[in-house]
């Protein structure tokens, strides 16, 4: 059976956002140095309208339903997000570096890692920081020209992560790259899912209205 209009734009509308993003931000020629927590709290705000429209209705507390009305929807918002937040915060520090592979990484990091730590030392595509207290190792990223810093170790100083994020978005500011061709995928995802949304909206506007009363209790 397919989902009422309300459901779907719930379900999909977050999600051909974060397409959409994501494609935009491959297809562009400059360099993007974002964290491994941001970039995992995008994927999970993507993801969260697939939540809302499915476990998160499917458990829904009827009697607390009925008792608060809509309210109830925002506590498990703030609850979802609550656990999003737990998610990023006991993840290994990472550098996500878009448009930027692996290969074109490693010269650029040794020069910066040599204004950072002087007693800096590689091995293989492995890199310690002592004075930093960093260690991390190069991780390209699929068919995307993006490549990741990964931390090694559950020993990290995010002082020291954070200094390197600084120097290294510093560095790649005035560099140029090549636009990712695969960037269009996500693009033309995300764009076919909106289409689908707003078609699906505009042509069951009443059965949108009254799924939307329905939901939040009114």
């Amino acid at each position: 059976m397919f989902p009422d209009p309300l459901h779907l734009a719930i379900a999909l509308g977050p999600l051909a956002v974060y397409f959409l993003l994501v494609g935009m931000i491959n297809l562009s020629s400059r360099p993007l140095v974002t964290t491994g927590a941001r970039d995992a709290a995008a994927l999970g705000v993507g993801l969260s309208g697939l939540v809302f429209a499915g476990p998160m209705e499917l458990f829904l507390p009827e009697d607390a339903a009925i008792h608060f009305g809509w309210v109830v929807w925002l506590l498990l918002l703030a609850f979802y997000g609550l656990c999003l937040t737990l998610i990023v915060l006991v993840m290994r520090p990472r550098l996500v570096i878009y448009n930027v592979t692996a290969d074109q990484l490693r010269p650029l990091l040794a020069d910066v890692v040599n204004e950072l730590d002087r007693e800096a030392r590689w091995a293989g595509e492995s890199l310690v920081l002592p004075n930093l207290d960093v260690q991390l190792h190069i991780e390209p990223i699929g068919f995307f020209r993006n490549a990741e810093l990964v931390a090694s170790g559950p020993h990290q100083s995010f002082v020291g992560w954070k200094r390197l994020e600084n120097v290294l978005a510093e560095a790649l500011k005035e560099s140029r790259g090549e636009p990712n061709s695969y960037g269009i995928v996500p693009l033309l995802f995300g764009l076919l899912l909106i289409a689908l949304v707003t078609f699906t909206a505009v042509s069951n506007r009443q059965e949108l209205t009254q799924a939307l009363f329905e939901m939040l209790r009114i």
